[in-house]
């Protein structure tokens, strides 16, 4: 049966991926590099939900959230400082003072939310950009209605769903992909596409992780593809479509930006693999450690931007 042995050759690939990462986290926990310079560096985390909150990024009884505390445990490892905030007037200030902007967010953030958490300012987006094109680093893994949401923080832009759109907004396009749905939360199985980059040797070649996957269009055309999600045996007409890029990186101008979709269930924050991911794509955002980001989404998912899915 050409379908058995296909899945056999699956589950080998996944536990010889599973033994090789580790053994290799447990050489290099996380594959973090250090800044050359001995300057302490700096994480704004920020976690506005304009639409609907992930119950990760719920302040719950005054305390910190779960992803605020994985987070700033990070840090205190690998000596850097997390600043958590949910509140927009920040990027008014002086974002200079930052070594990487994280973002786990959801909805309109210059809008108004339940929670009456002061929203960013059109001004203060338009700030944020012009950091990230000036050479902050700037990471939206971490969730996602997210950073992991970062991708639907601003309003998608309308039509197809099987098509790109010649305008999307200006976050999206520094983003480098947009939101379209996402389907019961499932196992799925992600393939490495980058083995080079910080933290991709521990996660392994191939792995299955039960999470919230996005289902994505627009895609830009200078993604450097990291992780792949193919698709198979998933279950949901959103997820019927040729493997898409699940995280990536790319330059915007002299800014580093890295985009990952892990992030919704506090399992995936406390898996060690997931871990080195994050903190790879913060060591590379930051600017610690260099890795060839050329362009490969045409050679990694080709056929990306074929949908079946439609809105409606």
């Amino acid at each position: 049966n050409p379908n058995s042995n296909k899945n056999t050759m699956v589950r080998r690939d996944m536990l010889r991926a599973a033994s090789a990462a580790v053994l290799a986290a447990s050489s290099f926990p996380l594959h973090w590099t250090a800044a050359a310079e001995k300057k302490k560096q700096k994480v704004l985390y920020f976690t506005r939900s304009a639409g609907f909150e992930h119950d990760v990024v719920k302040l719950k009884n005054g305390k910190p959230s779960f992803t605020d505390r994985i987070l700033t445990e990070l840090g205190k490892r690998h000596g850097f400082d997390v600043i958590c905030t949910k509140d927009g007037r920040v990027f008014d200030g002086d974002l200079d003072q930052y070594d990487a902007i994280a973002f786990y967010t959801s909805g309109v953030l210059t809008k108004p939310n339940k929670a009456k958490t002061p929203p960013m300012s059109a001004e203060g987006k338009n700030k944020l950009l012009r950091a990230i094109a000036a050479g902050i680093g700037f990471i939206v893994a971490i969730g996602n209605y997210k950073i992991l949401c970062g991708e639907f923080s601003f309003l998608p832009s309308k039509g197809p769903r099987d098509q790109n759109q010649a305008k999307v907004d200006p976050y999206i396009a520094m983003l480098g992909g947009e939101f379209i749905v996402h389907g019961a939360q499932q196992e799925a199985i992600i393939r490495t596409a980058s083995p080079n980059f910080p933290g991709v040797k521990q996660f392994g070649k191939v792995q299955k992780l039960k999470e919230e996957w996005y289902t994505l269009k627009n895609f830009a055309k200078d993604l450097h593809v990291i992780l792949i999600e193919d698709n198979e045996g998933m279950k949901g007409d959103c997820y019927q479509r040729p493997p898409f890029p699940v995280t990536w990186a790319r330059m915007h101008k002299k800014g580093r930006v890295f985009y990952t979709s892990f992030g919704h269930r506090n399992d995936i924050w406390t898996n060690p693999l997931v871990q080195g991911i994050i903190t790879g794509g913060l060591a590379w955002a930051m600017g610690n450690v260099k890795v060839d980001v050329t362009s490969n989404i045409d050679k990694a998912t080709p056929k990306a931007g074929q949908l079946k899915y439609r809105q409606g």
